[in-house]
């Protein structure tokens, strides 16, 4: 077989056998088939798209182009949560230590942040002492005695998959449902869980704008995983306006920890607890009614936040600003917007308040970006509210003031206003598998 044969192949819309996927992916990766004939093939893809035993396929030589994850040695009990990129998301933050307290081994990889989405390990190294990079040994190890272990990526992860992304990107064949899932699950699939919960973001600071087309890539990612072995179901959640109140990783943290302690309730609490509910109702085989009743209890009785304290303890961090979350650095500079308008939030563009915080230091532009943990912004109001002129609508967080004129005007941009209440948002769309 020639790549050449291949791309004709697929170009007239014909299905690849596993072994041609194989040798497609091996020889990119290796580089034997240059950039500009795979740049063709997923162009193809684009247009003719896969079946579903070809993304597997796909996902499957992905995932074994590199190094992958053994978590066999904890039988079912393994899982992994995945978001698809939102504002103000620090639901792995709770739903890890929720899951973990109720018998679960969450040894899971998360990323950093870039653009207006924040990373996981960002948030976590806010927290003095906290280790994102472990070896192999120590992750395992960790896993083990606590059941939770959360680390920045490591090793040589499905290769194939960065190098495609970064041809995706420069050739506009992104946003191809195939792509994206396989893109997405063979990183989830070389990470080693039994159990997969994933968090698909809609809206307007998602990837996803529409619920459509969150609805066909969770329907893809949980048909790509069952296919792949693993038990994986997913959420279609709101991300039309940030989640919860704090955009900025230590702002985030604290925010996570107040959930963890029962102070802070609302729409982060309500995602977090759907999405850790899942999980528990895998691992015990019970509905998810009964796994919500164990998560919510989980938080109430204090045994999720004291699950926090140790894992954050077992990677070195120092469990004293779970206790005492005044302990955090401040940023130098408070910032009060204040509204122009009266009447009701009608809107709020995620996305534009993701850049906001960005502005201020809490984010990357680029990969070698150095943050400000300590920067972000807090809302006051969100949609739905009804302001006065006057009142203040967020609270912004530096460490630069040159940093603040352009980040309200980003901020203010991404308001609109109306003189009646918009309808109440749905938090939790739909649930997928």
């Amino acid at each position: 077989m020639t790549i050449y044969d291949l791309i004709t192949k697929k170009k007239h819309g014909e299905e690849l056998s596993c072994d041609e996927i194989k040798y497609l992916v091996k020889g990119f990766t290796d580089g034997s088939i240059p950039d500009y004939q795979m740049s063709a093939f997923c162009m193809a893809v684009y247009f003719c798209g896969m079946t579903d035993r070809e993304t597997s396929d796909l996902t499957m030589a992905m995932a074994e182009s590199g190094d992958t994850v053994d978590l066999s040695a904890f039988g079912e009990l393994s899982c992994d949560k995945h978001s698809s990129g939102g504002v103000g998301d620090k639901t792995t933050l709770i739903v890890a230590p929720i899951v973990a307290s109720l018998g679960g081994i969450v040894a899971k990889m998360s990323g950093r942040g870039l653009g207006h989405t924040g990373g996981t390990v960002d948030k976590l190294e806010s927290i003095p002492g906290y280790k994102t990079e472990l070896t192999p040994d120590e992750f395992m190890s960790i896993s083990k005695k606590c059941g939770l272990c959360v680390c920045g990526q490591s090793g040589n992860l499905a290769p194939a998959d960065k190098k495609l992304y970064a041809l995706r990107d420069v050739t506009a064949t992104v946003d191809s449902i195939p792509l994206i899932v396989s893109s997405i699950m063979s990183k989830k699939i070389a990470a080693g869980s039994k159990n997969i919960m994933l968090d698909v973001k809609c809206g307007s600071g998602a990837f996803m704008k529409t619920v459509e087309d969150a609805k066909l890539l969770a329907e893809g990612m949980v048909t790509i995983g069952k296919m792949c072995g693993r038990n994986t179901k997913a959420l279609i959640t709101n991300m039309d306006v940030p989640l919860g109140f704090a955009v900025g990783n230590s702002l985030e943290v604290i925010e996570a920890i107040d959930v963890l302690k029962g102070k802070t309730k609302g729409d982060i609490r309500e995602v977090s607890v759907s999405l850790a509910s899942g999980l528990v109702a895998s691992l015990k085989g019970i509905d998810a009614d009964q796994a919500k009743l164990l998560c919510e209890k989980a938080i109430d009785d204090g045994t999720a936040f004291m699950k926090f304290k140790e894992w954050i303890s077992c990677q070195g961090g120092n469990a004293e600003y779970a206790d005492n979350t005044d302990l955090f650095p401040k940023a130098k500079i408070e910032y009060q917007i204040k509204s122009t308008h009266e009447g009701y939030i009608s809107h709020m563009d995620a996305e534009k308040i993701g850049l906001s915080s960005c502005e201020l230091g809490a984010g990357r532009k680029t990969k070698t970006d150095i943050i400000d943990l300590s920067a972000g912004l807090v809302l006051s109001k969100k949609t739905g509210d009804f302001v006065k002129s006057g009142d203040v609508i967020a609270t912004l967080y530096t460490n630069d003031e040159s940093r603040i004129s352009r980040a309200e005007e980003v901020f203010v941009s991404a308001l609109e206003f109306s003189e009646e209440m918009p309808e109440e948002m749905t938090l939790v769309i739909d649930n997928v598998g």
